[in-house]
């Protein structure tokens, strides 16, 4: 089954998600610098989103780039994890409107590892169809990276109701270890691309 048509329609499903968020920095009344400051909250709710939902398009990206095919099982795991990312826009506004308060940050950060999930979810149903010697096998590992990240989602949800900016805080230090360049695939993709283009 090939993989075009899946990508497109992520990518397509990814930008509306983006777009759903934006929509909710509404434009406040008059013209001085200081009504822009109850927007603040939303705003960094809305940057710190954004930064996830460009890691998950970045390495969404990279882990179908480095698969030749797909199978029914990679569809729905493909829409769960669309499903739980096109939730992101509804958690991102409830927590900026309330300012970081416990039950707002508590359902974002179950939004956040609920997406770990699924994209975890989605890379097992590929290896498993691609073969335990494929790239992507070999480049995914053991992926603690991304069993680190869930733990941590899992400590910041219990945390929201002691202290929610030490919850906010978690979910900004995985958003950090995933913003640099994950090269796994990369590295093991470069090599292949160019062995191939050397034979031609």
């Amino acid at each position: 089954m090939k993989k075009s048509r899946l990508e497109a329609f992520s990518d397509g499903v990814i930008a509306i998600i983006i777009t759903i968020m934006v929509l909710e920095l509404r434009v406040p009344h008059g013209d001085s610098i200081q009504v822009l400051k109850p927007l603040l909250p939303v705003f960094f709710s809305y940057v710190l989103s954004f930064v996830y939902i460009g890691i998950y398009w970045n390495n969404h990206h990279h882990m179908f780039y480095a698969v030749d095919s797909i199978n029914g099982s990679a569809l729905w795991a493909n829409l769960n994890l669309l499903f739980w990312l096109s939730l992101i826009p509804f958690a991102t506004a409830w927590m900026g409107e309330n300012h970081f308060s416990k039950w707002p940050v508590a359902l974002y950060g179950s939004v956040l590892i609920m997406n770990g999930f699924s994209y975890t979810i989605l890379s097992l149903i590929l290896i498993k169809h691609a073969g335990k010697n494929s790239t992507l096998a070999e480049a995914i590992g053991e992926d603690w990276k991304g069993k680190i990240s869930l733990v941590i989602y899992a400590i910041a949800i219990a945390l929201a109701f002691v202290n929610s900016w030490i919850s906010l805080a978690l979910y900004i230090v995985v958003a950090m270890m995933w913003f640099i360049p994950d090269r796994r695939i990369e590295n093991k993709v470069a090599p292949h691309d160019n062995i191939h283009t050397d034979n031609n």
